[in-house]
């Protein structure tokens, strides 16, 4: 049975942490990390939020990415979001 309520993630998302959360994407699924270990999300509407949270942050990334690039700018990168 796939954890996936929304269908799988876009190939833009990447293993790994979701942005600064305990959430990470490893291995088809969704884990929550933390320092006495980890467990794997099985609730379908947490897993299918989560998914969607991927897929903007990766559409945000792009977007930053192909902003074209100031003179007096350095370029851009999606680990380095601005404030």
């Amino acid at each position: 049975m796939s954890v996936l309520a929304s269908g799988p993630l876009p190939s833009s998302v990447h293993s790994g942490p979701l942005g600064q959360s305990p959430a990470v994407w490893r291995d088809g699924r969704w884990w929550l990390l933390a320092e006495s270990g980890s467990v794997a999300v099985t609730d379908p509407v947490f897993t299918g939020q989560l998914n969607r949270f991927a897929t903007a942050m990766a559409a945000a990334d792009r977007a930053v990415a192909s902003r074209p690039v100031q003179q007096d700018q350095a370029p851009a990168r999606p680990d380095e979001r601005r404030r």
